[in-house]
Parts: structure tokens; sequence; C-alpha cells
């Protein structure tokens, strides 16, 4: 197939866009090159045949349509997304404009290229949301795709907007779509403000861990790699308008997870040790979820797709990547946000 596929050189997008290469499949990354995003991550397929970059911004309805008319792609990946809650709550404009209309921008660009192309059948439109959308879970229980929506900070919120507005595509205009909601994703090139890099890189410079509240709340962690594989995998098999949840099935409170990255690096990079000693309890973020979970069993037993890498796996994984990449990461510290406490506004 040739892909295209928005925000690829964001952390999951340049995921799918590296693994969508090594598979043979053609891809056109599309993205505005905001402040998450890093060529870098996708400097292995850079010089492939079968990739290409276009910097644009989805928004743009001229500049969609030019890049879908030029490229003619089979499917539509869609990831570009605002995705940093403690960002949502500071500034929650740049997530709606983003994240809203920014998709509705999308979905009208390639539904227009659809119809030119005589409704190909074979067309794919596949929407990659969160399991954020679905709200807060209490101390039981997972989430399901039929669980009803209930977005807690402004960045969900915008998730679950843009998840209306595909299926509402597909319903009224046929739009041929599909539909992921992930759980937690890590993995090496994680975007240093999200939770692991944060631990791994202040661990490494002796600074203070923070953890928010108590670090009792639960996330099902995902790797990002393994997420990839997913939704490649949706993209091929998926029948038309159905969605699909996909978790890690590895659940951990955050003090935990924290703690295991934390011996990890004893191990790896002793200098320091032992690093839990900086593990420091900050005031928690407004509306913050108490757990995610997802239950997994249809993408089980409709695609036969689970995840292969446990979190034990993945996070020593993710630890070695970041101790062998610093060329990666250090100039990335210096970005607008990065290494400060965000989400304080509220």
């Amino acid at each position: 197939m040739k892909i295209l596929i928005t925000g690829g050189a964001g952390f999951i997008g340049s995921a799918v866009a590296r693994l969508a290469v090594a598979r043979g499949h053609s891809v056109v990354n599309v993205d505005a090159l905001t402040y998450a995003a890093c060529l870098d991550n996708v400097a292995s397929v850079g010089n492939s045949p079968l990739y290409a970059f276009e910097k644009a911004d989805i928004r743009d309805r001229a500049a969609m349509e030019a890049i879908l008319a030029r490229h003619e792609p089979d499917a539509v990946m869609h990831l570009a997304a605002e995705s940093h809650v403690d960002r949502s709550i500071d500034g929650p404009g740049d997530f709606i404009e983003t994240n809203v209309t920014g998709t509705f921008t999308l979905l009208e660009a390639a539904r227009a290229y659809w119809t030119r192309q005589g409704k190909p059948e074979d067309f794919r439109f596949h929407h990659i949301s969160t399991d954020e959308v679905f709200g807060s879970l209490g101390p039981t229980g997972k989430f399901t795709e039929e669980t009803p929506y209930d977005p807690r900070s402004p960045y969900s919120a915008s998730k679950a907007a843009s998840d209306h507005l595909v299926r509402a595509w597909h319903e009224t205009y046929g739009l041929p779509v599909v539909l992921t909601n992930c759980s937690n994703n890590y993995g090496p090139f994680h975007f240093p403000e999200k939770l692991i890099p944060v631990v791994i890189l202040n661990a490494l410079a002796g600074k203070a861990i923070p953890v928010y509240g108590a670090g009792e709340n639960v996330r099902d962690w995902l790797f990002v790699e393994d997420h990839a594989d997913a939704l490649l995998t949706v993209l091929e098999k998926g029948p038309l308008g159905r969605s699909y949840n996909i978790g890690g099935e590895n659940e951990a409170r955050n003090i935990d997870l924290v703690r295991m990255i934390c011996a990890l690096m004893d191990e790896l990079h002793p200098q320091g040790a032992p690093h839990d000693r900086l593990i420091t309890f900050v005031t928690d973020r407004p509306g913050h979820d108490l757990r995610y979970a997802i239950d997994p069993t249809r993408i089980r037993e409709e695609l036969g797709w689970r995840p292969s890498v446990t979190l034990e796996e993945g996070l020593r994984r993710t630890v070695r990547w970041y101790l062998d990449n610093e060329a990666w990461w250090r100039p990335l510290l210096a970005r607008q946000g990065v290494g400060q406490r965000l989400g304080v506004k509220a």
C-alpha cells in the first residue's frame, strides 16, 4: 500500500512510518513539525525510495488536497494531534484547533479525494485515538469498544470530538473508516516531557523525579512498536466502521512504574544509585483520571493481534535506548515547556 501518515515525525507516527517502510509499504509523512515532532525519528527511513516527506498542517485544506492529489495514497493514517494532557490544561485552544478542526479539515480533504478517485472500496481512513476518551475507571473493570465516552480533560475531550467526527463522516458520507483507541504508549523516541522519559532523564541527571499525588494512578502501558504493529493490522484487516481498543496488557501504578525504572537505572547506570531516592511527590494534576485499562478481546479475537512486549522487557529496552541516544534527546530539552511543570493554570 501507499499510506499517508499524518504526524509521522511524532512519537507513534514515526514508529508506524518505520515499520510500514520495513514491510514494503510506501509512506508519505505529513507533519507540521510543531514542538514535539522530530525528523530524526524517521532518519532510518529518510533515504528510502518508499518514503516521502511533506511539511504541512492538517488544518490547511488546500495543502491537504494537493498532497492527496500528488501522492494518491491507498490509505490515510491520522495520528497528527496535540497529545499532552498538562499542555491541554494550560492552553486548550491548540487542542481544539488541531484535534477537532484539523480532523474535520482532513476528513473533508480525504472525502473529496476519495470521491474524485471514484470511491474505491479498498481506500481506508484510519483514525488513531486514545483510551482517555472513556474517562476514568475505578479499581475494577476495563474499557471496551462499547464503553460510553466520558472525557475529563481538554485533551481527551478534543480527541472524543474527533472520534465522533470520523464516525459521522462514515455514517453520513460513506467514507471508509476504521478507528482505534490505545492505552499509554512508551518506548524509543518518546518526547522527553512524558512520564517515562522524564523519570529516565531526571535519574540520569540526578534531579528530582516528580510523581503526581501519591502515585496511585494506574495506566495500561503499550510498547510503541507493538502499537505500530497493531495499527497496521487494523488498517489491513479491520472491517469498515469498526473500532478497536489496543492495550499492552501491562497495568501498573505510576509509583510502581517509577520504581521499576529507578531499579533499571541502578543496574544500567549505577552512578548516582539508588535512584529511587530522587522520587518526589508533587501536587496532583487537576482532574487526574484514576485508572485506565483496556479489554483487548475484540482485536485479539477478530484480528488475531496481541502485544508481544512485556512491561519489564519494554522498560529495559527503553532505558537502554535513552542511555545510548543522548544525541537525540539532548537538543529536545531546550524546546518550549520541556522540563517545566505544566498543567497548573487550573
